[in-house]
């Protein structure tokens, strides 16, 4: 279960998102960069994510009340 959770931690969109969040936290805490500009930039990668993640979720949820049936139209 563990191997799991994860495997599917790592990802590219996962990677990606720590990464940014880093790079961001570290030039502000080395002053490169406004606190409030990092502040932005990291809520919004960040809420990409988990709203990718959110509909990847109800997509699932969605095919699995379905049977995994799509609609006539696609």
């Amino acid at each position: 279960m563990i191997k799991n959770k994860f495997a599917e931690l790592i990802n590219v969109k996962t990677l990606v998102t720590f990464v940014v969040t880093g790079v961001f936290a570290a030039l502000a805490l080395r002053g490169t960069i406004a606190p409030d500009v990092v502040m932005t930039i990291v809520t919004m990668v960040i809420s990409f994510y988990f709203g990718t993640q959110h509909e990847k979720q109800l997509t699932k949820e969605e095919n699995d009340t379905t049977g995994g049936q799509e609609d006539a139209d696609g």
